[in-house]
């Protein structure tokens, strides 16, 4: 619904959102473009076309200004170090010079805070050219990878609609063999028709150092794939709990899972470093291609606009961007939720789940997640397995 500053409702009861929180995690749209054409993909495939009238590179003007912005935001709030991913599309496709010229432009414009690089890419295009470039400048790698061939390769083909499983292996070989170092990780995009364990065990194969599983982007409006109407049925808890008993069980756990791990770390009175999880505040910044500063870009799965502030890096500060109401819903914790989420017992770790699967087209984000019965019965799920395992610990351990 819009509302009286131009976006629409924000959701949430906060009257009084709580003091801003600078950002910390920058996500730089390098390339607008991708050499894959997944079917779930929420930058191309959903409500949010916006795309089509990016510039395909972000050009060095941009990518100047967007260091000034994130070294002086850094500076200025006395952070010890910001995170920057960049990130597409394909931000590969911007070539191994522009890819060198990004990192140095960003590790000079936010000096002397340190940076901790890394890219988000499909690895189509991960070859030795670029390995040994990674290498050198001390950047990480995450790699997207859905199981094994067929699950991959139901959702991530190419244009000519091959699959590009075999492809992303061959660069993981690479990398695991020559530059483990490098290696941040890998995510994967839950389907219920891929076998869960089968589908962990493929992923282990590749010696991830942490796996990141991914819900489907979808909202009240656009349901997810197999999310039912039905409250009582919950199939993307199974999946996963599927997934955390084997890992849970295992006599030492081989991967970081970091769904489990940070809910584990709530559960236990901790806070959360995940988005969808935990009331932590939000403190990623997005800049498009065009400079444009937006939200966590995920938005694109609710309505085009979702993740618009209105800033741009070559005119605004992001400490403006941290004034905005749609920033402060993002990061005044329990506040901001749904009436159903404040009454829920799990509420603290839970969160509300992602900000983006909460859209409703008549009430904006102001809704429990679409996946409320999925992560109710996971979260479930997990404590009472930590709270037996608690239990026979020693009294004097506790």
């Amino acid at each position: 619904m819009p509302g009286s500053d131009g976006h629409r409702s924000t959701g949430g009861t906060a009257t009084h959102p709580a003091p801003p929180v600078a950002f910390r995690q920058f996500v730089l749209k390098l390339h607008s473009r991708c050499d894959l054409a997944c079917d779930h993909c929420y930058v191309y495939t959903m409500a949010d076309q916006r795309w089509r009238d990016l510039p395909r590179t972000m050009p060095p003007e941009v990518l100047d200004a967007t260091a000034r912005r994130i070294g002086e935001h850094a500076r200025a709030h006395r952070l010890d170090r910001v995170s920057v991913i960049l990130h597409g599309g394909e931000p590969l496709l911007a070539g191994p010079e522009r890819v060198e010229a990004a990192v140095s432009v960003i590790r000079q414009g936010v000096a002397p805070v340190p940076v901790r690089m890394t890219v988000q890419t499909n690895a189509i295009r991960l070859d030795e050219r670029y390995l040994s470039l990674f290498d050198r400048l001390d950047v990480r790698l995450s790699v997207s990878l859905d199981g094994d061939r067929a699950a991959h390769d139901r959702h991530r083909r190419g244009p000519d609609g091959q699959g590009s499983h075999a492809r992303v292996v061959a660069a993981l070989r690479r990398l695991t063999a020559g530059y483990p170092h490098l290696f941040n990780g890998l995510l994967c995009t839950v389907d219920l028709r891929n076998d869960p364990v089968a589908t962990y065990l493929s992923l282990l194969e590749h010696r991830p150092s942490t796996i990141d599983f991914l819900l489907p982007h979808g909202t009240w409006h656009t349901p997810p794939p197999g999310r039912p109407a039905d409250p009582r049925r919950t199939p993307y808890a199974r999946w996963l709990i599927s997934v955390f008993d084997r890992w849970y069980h295992a006599p030492v756990p081989p991967v970081r899972i970091r769904l489990f791990d940070e809910i584990i770390q709530l559960l236990l009175g901790g806070a959360s470093h995940l988005a969808g999880v935990g009331l932590s505040p939000v403190v990623v910044a997005v800049v498009q291609t065009d400079g444009r500063i937006e939200m966590d870009d995920t938005l694109a799965a609710a309505y085009a606009g979702a993740a618009g502030t209105g800033l741009h890096v070559q005119r605004d500060p992001f400490d403006v961007a941290l004034a905005l109401p749609a920033v402060r819903a993002q990061q005044s914790g329990a506040a901001a939720l749904c009436a159903t989420c404040g009454a829920c017992d799990l509420r603290r770790v839970c969160g509300g789940g992602l900000r983006t699967h909460r859209w409703r087209a008549d009430n904006g984000f102001d809704n429990p997640s679409v996946y409320c019965p999925d992560l109710y019965a996971l979260i479930d799920h997990i404590r009472q397995t930590v709270r037996r395992d608690v239990a026979t610990l020693p009294r004097a351990t506790r």
